[in-house]
């Protein structure tokens, strides 16, 4: 019996369709046929959790439904029939109610942007629904049967870029039923002084029965037989026997169609491969390709069962009374490192045959090939109806597989390596796996992966161990797939272990692990490689297993099992701990209530269920068409044709190409304008950097539009123009400079020539260079246009400049500005990279719309704005400095080399911000020669924290540098240049305040005191002496960050019932504006002192910004934004109060108390106006101020693999009285978090032509969860009252940023120490300090300044050193 119809459920609600494009994804038709639109669209490749829904499938055979949580933007829509989709919104929502993961994710201010959070809501609950069905004790009324370390790992896999990720691990670790309630963080549930019990009574009540995703019954009754479904785009074909397989590959083959062999189609996330098929074939129904079999022999696997459950039977049964004791414990292994493959959602997914296959294939970096490899693994191959066992080694060496030939099992052996040998007392066997990665958790490519399985028998008189037989795999070091190093495995049997036959061993696999590409990781590669072994045969060095190397005692095993005879001895390395504790303190500030309360941010309920509206989830409006970028691959050439393929170029569903040649007569070429420059919409003759847009592909679908953007030939010619300028020197050999406006050029402190006389040393011309960084916003750049009446047009822009967006367009068609309207609600992130790009896209929306006179809308997708978004500003910097022999600097000479790229853009106020950042010490005298270079690349953007970040770097590598020198303690020097209250007016003129106001040495003080710093300071010592392998560094770093405000318009309106309408210039971007700007019009209103008045918070609303209603909304940005917004409305406020008073007067004689919506109905009948709008323009004397924090970060490098682990970070910040503290707790949080991952993380790579290389989740890493600090602790500090400022208020938004610096000189000290043990080998006695630590510090780097041949040294070491070993 065939299914022609495919039926499922979404939140309940049935679909049944007969027609289906076979190549569509859930998330297509979530977002374009439904209306939930929880499901974000962000990376597409299933590496950030955005998309993530629960399916929820019935087993007729056992009777139950299984739950997993799956990435809708890689689940193909035909997969799914017979199954439930649960989104967000199912989950809970506004008009049901919230469910208290929901709630509790808004409570505990888990929220910012909100474009992630549904995605998290549904990891979590994913997570829930299958702890409940485990048989674990019935857990305390209100929590759970997860475990906390569950909870954590539950958003393993969800990227965040606003939070932090702390307030959101604490949300989720307070279902947990271990929780101590004491370790989770500020929320807004309970105070901090009352009782446990009282404290677990306030949280949302959770119960099981909120977990019931009720599957509906009419899906029971789907018959899971061969669906076939068909459309004119192809067919989808589910055969449930080989058999029927067979057929379809002998009829497909004879046909020639483009088959697809799908179990999850996760593999399209890493292949990119969206081209069309004629037929997919869905191999899940075959029960040779879904079964599990045990038996003496070993385990069958059948190839399409996912990851998870071949995790789950794995470790199910290595705990089984019936197995070797050694083959449990490989089992139990193999699970634990596949727990570490990609993340939940997609493990869920994922099959075990797929991961094979593409590893054979398409070269994919697997971590479950290499381990596999080493336990001796079987496949088995069906050809034809040919069957074929093949050793795992020989799949791999094989071509790839043909389409006739269907991977259909692995079999994981359990035979010994040595079968002829007994189980004697003597006998030691030894199974570990590795892999060294950026993120612990997995989500992550590993650098090199690693399984080793060795047997030696130990002599009773020498107690020396022989090995007998060993099995060493390595993988996803640049190779095709995963090998055996059989060499080495030759070089090893039958040799008494030794340290000589370690080391010897060591220098052979260095021959034979040899990545291919010669990348800046290939060296790095073999240097983990040499760890690994070392690692695990060092157990088996000179007293047997159980002992190590004189000297070697911080080495971890990192879970090897021993197996003496049967008797199992664990010694395991916890697998990496994830954020365990963070405690932040904060000072009550209720002087003008309701400010200062730490309020849950506005809409965050609605952002966690989904329902809070950006602009794609904005519905298409009729005869909708989409947009996408052709772009430019040539760094500067002249572009000579441009055409799509022929079957897309004749598409009908391909309506237009738009370039420059479509601008309207009086109209302008214009793509985005601001106060200080220009940039054309599109290339017109020559195309001038890679990413430079030369046309807008518009299609009926979002889907086609890109599919025709990437299949543009574009046809180059070079010929008699210039090469390209592509580095900074060849910017100022060749003059290629852009100026900024005089008036934004800083000025020079001091008299550098008479600093650098005073000084008792110098350094000069020392060099050191920065990074570049991309913004990663969760939400791209997205942009609807809908044409209006009389030649207007409406667009909707995520965006942080609309005032911007709205003139460039009219200049764009030549229309008057009242023609146009712009529209911003809230952005999916920003951090700067929402400025002028922005501009760009909502122009091309409007000019396409304008030309068609059809509704445009564009979704950047992930890769393109990449390539496009230019990022923040990388530089390279030459200095020299005076200073004395205590540590005090007496003048600083530097020379600043910065890539603008082609356009001014925003880089005019660099110089000023950049210079700002490096003041932050008193350098005696300070001058500066920085040069805004033009190249070929594309224009870099205000990056959060822009110019500061790097300033104050590089002031702090600076006095790394001058430490070095002195052989001093950096902290020493730090503190010594700290600014004097004179020294501080000297080089802040314009914003330094008051003296009282200068409160850095207050706070450096009083961290140092909160986090014991000195003490810890020998403590990290103490560690470093007794540990070999680890090594910690501590650092403290203040920070001096220069504040100003911008003019900013805002208006409130009262309605006939009490209820009132805010409309500020700023935008909503995650930072809390709308928060903040609500609780100020509650104070401002509520001067007028009605009844009631204290519930006047709840009647507010802030509204979306619209260009045409509230005029010169400026650029949010600069972290000041929402202080400029609230002081307008308090403005607007103040009109209205004092329209009000002399009513409220004469009502309170004639009536005496009055309610304020009884005021308002008699305003209403009195004509009084009950609208105000005002400009808040900051004086010469408010417009400036610095704001002030400090930081201790702590953290341990492992010296073979480079791993940094960050243990604690503290903080303490100045937000003078904090207009929301738990507002502003998430953007400190966020803000360093974000810096983190600039300083250790995210690495922005090009190649020679400036074309981004590290162009999605794959291979650009931001923090996530396992990569924050383990123990990160805030304070805020409430610092008085600053008659200047906003309520005393100061922003949060960028300073805290610069305080992740901490992290990165932590992890230098780290390395020094490790440098100066390394040396110490060599019989060298001293430290080499003078090193440059680059930006980021990622593993490779790290291990690179430690030492790739560590290994070597130590072992050349011991050999030469026989005293040494026992």
């Amino acid at each position: 019996m065939e299914v022609k119809s495919l039926v499922f459920a979404v939140n309940g609600e049935r679909f049944d369709l007969s027609k289906v494009d076979p190549s569509t994804t859930l998330l297509e038709f979530l977002r374009s046929q439904t209306t939930f639109k929880s499901v974000k669209l962000s990376c597409g490749e299933g590496g950030c959790g955005a998309c993530v829904v629960l399916i929820s499938k019935y087993d007729p055979v056992l009777d139950r439904v299984e739950d997993f949580t799956a990435s809708s933007c890689l689940t193909l829509l035909c997969s799914i029939h017979g199954c439930s989709i649960t989104t967000s919104e199912g989950i809970g929502n506004s008009k049901d109610g919230f469910h208290p993961i929901q709630e509790r994710i808004a409570g505990f201010h888990g929220t910012q942007c909100g474009f992630c959070t549904p995605g998290m809501c549904v990891s979590l609950f994913g997570t829930l629904v299958n702890a409940e069905k485990t048989n674990r004790p019935d857990p305390p009324s209100g929590f759970s049967k997860l475990t906390v370390a569950e909870a954590e790992k539950a958003i393993a896999g969800n990227l965040c870029r606003c939070t932090g990720y702390r307030p959101i691990a604490d949300a989720c670790k307070s279902f947990a039923a271990d929780v101590d309630i004491e370790d989770l963080g500020f929320n807004s549930f309970w105070r901090k002084e009352e009782s446990k019990d009282l404290k677990a009574s306030r949280l949302p009540q959770y119960s099981q029965s909120h977990n019931n995703a009720r599957f509906p019954l009419f899906l029971k009754e789907i018959k899971h037989h061969d669906v076939i479904l068909s459309s004119d785009k192809g067919s989808w074909h589910s055969p449930t026997s080989l058999k029927e397989l067979q057929s379809l590959l002998e009829s497909n083959q004879a046909n020639g169609f483009r088959i697809k062999l799908v179990v999850s189609n996760t593999g399209m996330g890493y292949n990119k491969d969206r081209d069309g098929y004629d037929k997919y074939i869905d191999l899940r129904g075959i029960s040779e390709l879904s079964k599990i079999e045990k038996d003496q022999t070993g385990i069958e696997i059948g190839a399409a069962v996912p990851i998870s459950k071949a995790i789950e039977v794995l470790k199910e049964e290595s705990r089984s009374d019936f197995l070797a004791d050694d083959f449990a414990m490989i089992l139990e292994k193999l699970a634990d490192h596949m727990s570490k493959v990609a993340s939940g959602f997609i493990r869920n997914t994922a099959s075990i045959g797929g991961n094979l296959v593409m590893a054979q294939k398409n070269h994919f970096p697997s971590d479950i090939a290499t381990i596999l490899l080493a336990v001796d693994s079987m496949v088995q191959i069906m050809t034809g109806a040919k069957f074929k066992w093949l050793a795992l080694e020989e799949f791999f060496e094989r071509p790839s597989l043909s389409l006739e030939s269907v991977l259909l099992s692995i079999k994981i052996p359990s035979s010994e390596l040595n079968k002829g040998k007994s189980h004697n007392q003597g006998r030691t066997f030894l199974f570990e796996t590795y892999r060294a990665s950026p993120r612990p958790l997995g989500n992550a490519l590993p650098y090199l992966n690693a399984a080793f399985l060795a047997e030696g028998s130990m002599s009773k008189d020498s107690g020396r161990t022989t090995i007998d037989a060993c099995r060493l795999s390595f993988g996803a070091y640049g190779t095709k797939h995963a090998i055996r190093a059989k060499k080495l495995e030759d070089f090893l049997v039958g040799k008494v272990l030794s340290v000589h036959v370690l080391h010897e061993a060591v220098n052979l696999l260095k021959s034979i692990i040899e990545p291919e590409g010669g990348n800046s990781d290939t060296a790095y590669r073999s240097s983990l490689a040499a760890g690994f072994l070392f690692k695990f045969f060092n157990p088996f060095l000179i007293d047997g297993p159980s002992k190590m190397i004189n000297g070697c005692t911080s080495l971890p095993i990192n879970g090897s099992i021993q197996s003496n005879g049967n008797h199992n001895q664990a010694q395991h390395d916890k697998s990496p701990m994830l954020l365990s504790s963070g405690k932040q303190v904060i000072e009550d500030c209720s002087n003008y209530h309701p400010v200062g309360e730490p309020i849950t941010k506005s809409g965050a309920a609605i952002q966690a269920s989904g329902e809070a509206v950006f602009v794609d989830d904005i519905p298409s409006p009729p005869n909708c068409l989409h947009g996408a970028y052709i772009y430019s691959t040539k760094p500067l050439a002249r572009i000579t044709s441009l055409k799509l393929r022929p079957e897309l170029q004749q598409h009908e569903g391909v309506v237009d190409i738009i370039s420059s040649k479509d601008i309207p007569e009086g109209g302008q070429n214009l793509g985005a304008q601001s106060i200080f420059s220009s940039e054309p919409l599109f290339a017109e003759e020559i195309a001038k950097y890679v990413g430079d847009r030369l046309a807008f592909v518009v299609a009926d679908t979002q889907k086609l539009a890109d599919s025709a953007a990437n299949s543009a030939i574009v046809d180059y010619d070079v010929e008699n123009l210039e090469p390209p300028i592509l580095t900074v020197e060849d910017a100022v050999r060749r003059s290629s400079l852009l100026e900024p406006p005089p008036f934004l050029r800083p000025k020079h402190v001091g008299d550098v020539s008479k600093g650098m006389a005073e000084a008792d040393q110098k350094i000069l011309s020392a060099k050191m260079n920065l990074p570049s960084q991309y913004f990663f916003y969760m939400e791209t750049h997205t942009a609807l246009a809908i044409p209006d009446e009389d030649n207007c047009i409406s667009v909707y822009s995520s965006i942080q400049c609309p005032q911007y967006a709205h003139a460039t367009i009219a200049r764009c068609l030549g229309v008057p500005e009242n023609n146009v309207r712009v529209i911003t609600r809230r952005v999916g992130g920003g951090f700067g990279g929402k400025s002028m790009k922005s501009i760009c896209a909502a122009t091309s929306c409007a000019l396409a719309a304008h030309k068609l006179r059809r509704p445009v809308r564009m979704y950047l997708d992930r890769k393109t704005d990449m390539i496009m978004a230019g990022g923040r500003h990388p530089m390279k910097i030459t200095y020299s400095v005076g200073f004395k022999n205590n540590g005090k600097i007496t003048a600083l000479d530097i020379e600043i080399l910065m890539n603008a790229g082609m356009y001014l853009d925003v880089s005019a106020i660099m110089l000023a911000r950049l210079v700002s950042g490096l003041k932050k010490y008193d350098w005696g005298a300070l001058y500066f020669d920085i040069k805004l270079c033009k190249t070929n690349h594309p224009n870099r953007c205000a990056m959060r924290a822009p110019g500061e970040l790097q300033g104050s770097f590089t002031a702090e590598a600076i006095l790394e540098k001058v430490a070095a020198t002195l052989s001093m303690d950096v902290d020493s020097v730090r503190s010594i240049n700290l600014h004097t209250d004179k020294s501080l007016e000297s080089f802040y003129a314009e914003s330094y305040g008051e003296p009282y106001e200068y409160t850095l040495p207050s706070l450096w003080n009083k961290l140092s005191v909160t986090v014991n710093y000195d003490q810890r300071v020998k403590m990290v010592k103490e560690f470093n002496r007794i540990n070999t392998w680890k090594k910690r560094g501590i650092s403290r770093l203040p920070v001096v960050f220069e504040m100003g405000l911008r003019p900013t318009p805002g208006k409130v309106s009262i309605f006939s019932d009490g209820s009132v309408v805010v409309e500020v210039g700023g935008i909503e971007l995650g930072q809390g504006l709308w928060t903040k700007v609500k609780q100020m019009a509650a104070f401002g209103l509520g001067e007028i002192q009605c009844e009631g008045i204290e519930g006047l918070l709840d009647k507010i609303r802030v509204v979306q910004s619209d260009t045409v209603s509230l005029i010169q909304g400026g650029l949010t940005a600069g972290s000041t934004t929402s202080e400029s917004s609230c002081e307008a409305v308090r403005l607007s406020c103040n009109i209205l109060v004092e329209r009000l008073k002399p009513l409220h007067e004469k009502l309170q004689k004639e009536m005496g108390s009055i309610k304020w919506e009884t005021l308002v109905q008699h305003a209403y009948i009195q004509a009084v106006n009950l609208s105000a709008s005002s400009f808040f323009v900051p004086t010469n004397y408010s417009k400036n101020y610095l704001n002030y924090g400090a930081a201790v970060s702590e953290v341990e490098i492992d010296l073979l693999t480079g791993e940094t682990r960050f243990l604690q970070t503290d903080i303490v910040y100045d937000c003078g009285q904090s207009l929301n503290p738990a507002v502003d707790l998430g953007q400190i949080e966020g803000a360093f978090v974000q810096g983190l991952g600039f300083f250790m993380l995210e690495e922005y790579e090009t190649n020679v032509d400036g074309l981004v290389l590290a162009d999605g989740t794959w291979n650009y890493k931001i923090p996530t969860i396992d990569t924050i600090p383990k123990q990160f602790n805030v304070q805020i500090i409430n610092s008085g009252h600053h008659q200047k400022r906003v309520l005393s208020s100061k922003a949060s938004g960028e300073p805290p940023l610069l305080l992740a610096a901490s992290v990165h000189c932590a992890t230098r000290a780290a390395i020094k120490e490790a440098r100066k043990q390394v040396l110490s080998w060599s019989k060298f006695v001293g430290v080499d300090s003078t090193f440059e630590l680059e930006v980021p510090a990622t593993m490779p780097v790290v291990k690179e300044h430690i030492g790739l041949d560590i290994v070597q040294r130590y072992l050349k070491w011991k050999i030469t050193n026989p005293e040494l070993v026992a």
